[in-house]
């Protein structure tokens, strides 16, 4: 009977550890997480003067979960800033990858529909991506990163 018992125990063990290679482990970006990324980069927009901004947060599958956007900021810049934090999440790197890709002789990757621009940067914990940010109606793409590091800077997300 014990011998059985220890069998049993290692069968069990066994499968659960077959099923654990089936899977993997992954996090979700929190609305909290989402809002302490965006109050970061907000506030950085605002003490270095922004003539506007619009921020984009989205999770992992490029789903929108929170966008602000300063007064003042061009209508189009939530759009473009979507588009920003979409295309850094799911091609899993930041946009300037794409704009330089397409610069240098890439233009097919124009017809995957998302945004190349710079100003989108994925967001990871873990090293898994968890989603991305995206800036856009600021005074250069330079502060559109600056103000995307800023959020991410100051949360647990880096």
């Amino acid at each position: 009977m014990k011998q059985f018992i220890i069998l049993l125990a290692l069968g069990i063990f066994s499968l659960q550890n077959a099923q654990a290679q089936q899977v993997n482990e992954t996090y979700e970006l929190t609305l909290a997480g989402a809002k302490d990324i965006m109050a970061a980069a907000m506030a950085y927009a605002k003490d270095h003067k922004s003539p506007g901004a619009a921020v984009a947060i989205v999770d992992a599958a490029g789903t929108l979960v929170l966008l602000e956007r300063l007064d003042g900021t061009f209508l189009i810049s939530s759009e473009v800033s979507l588009g920003k934090a979409r295309s850094a999440a799911l091609f899993r790197f930041p946009t300037i990858n794409l704009e330089n890709a397409i610069n240098n002789g890439r233009p097919a990757l124009i017809s995957t529909g998302e945004v190349a621009l710079k100003g989108g940067i994925p967001i990871t914990y873990k090293g898994k991506i968890i989603g991305g940010i995206g800036v856009s109606g600021v005074a250069s793409a330079d502060q559109d990163v600056e103000i995307a590091m800023a959020g991410l800077r100051a949360t647990f997300l880096q």
